[in-house]
């Protein structure tokens, strides 16, 4: 089911919904729009929903929005947002279990060494420069990473890549595939020689698979890639 989620002036996009019923709402969030409201106190993407919801069903007020994950602001892909208190613990503990799959698309400007592989790191946090800190080896007070990816193509002068995580750590595919030599197309934060033109990341959350928390049902999401020149092949 794909709709369009009318935006305010504030935020001049069109949001795709892919999925929605009385439990749930999942989004394809364009890149550049936050998730939820930060420092910058810029439109942001739970209360669109929470307003397109009151607007649809007349509710008074704003309508509840749970939060199940993130994204990062410069990366586009599905969001999935519970509708009631149910789904979301529900689905929380889905996250929390690891039992949710997660696929992610990347473009990079190397070519990989490998078709296939497995990266595994060491992540810690710089919080005055909002980075993560990547290390091969343990460390105190790094987490261990650990993805999986695969080439799917040649895009221009791109190259697609398919990642699956096996872990959730803050920047987690950006600091990793950077530690590996292949920074994300516009990345500047993680060694990318220059920027996109609309300030996004060539990251893009593909997939997300998960059982419904209500009917058991098992549900695949796929988000379509943002409508950008290096991301058509």
């Amino acid at each position: 089911m794909k709709t369009q989620l009318s935006i305010p002036e504030l935020c001049p996009v069109s949001l795709s919904v892919l999925f929605e019923d009385n439990h749930l709402i999942a989004i394809n969030k364009p890149a550049g729009l936050p998730v939820q409201g930060d420092s910058t106190g810029d439109t942001h993407l739970l209360d669109l929903v929470s307003d397109y919801l009151a607007t649809k069903y007349n509710k008074p007020g704003k309508a509840f929005v749970g939060l199940i994950h993130r994204l990062d602001r410069p990366v586009s892909g599905v969001v999935l947002l519970a509708r009631t208190s149910k789904a979301l613990a529900r689905m929380n503990e889905q996250f929390r279990n690891k039992s949710t799959r997660k696929i992610y698309h990347a473009l990079v400007s190397e070519t990989p060494d490998k078709q296939e592989a497995k990266l595994q790191h060491y992540l810690g946090k710089d919080s005055k420069t909002h980075r993560a800190l990547t290390y091969n080896q343990p460390k105190a007070g790094a987490k261990e990473a650990i993805l999986h990816y695969k080439v799917i193509s040649k895009m221009g002068n791109h190259c697609l890549l398919e990642i699956e995580l096996e872990t959730g750590r803050f920047h987690q595919i950006r600091a990793q595939l950077s530690k590996t030599g292949l920074p994300i197309l516009g990345d500047l934060k993680y060694g990318a020689g220059k920027p996109l033109p609309d300030r996004s990341i060539g990251l893009h959350a593909r997939i997300l698979e998960f059982e419904h928390p209500v009917t058991g049902e098992k549900i695949k999401l796929t988000a379509p890639y943002p409508n950008q020149n290096w991301w058509k092949p």
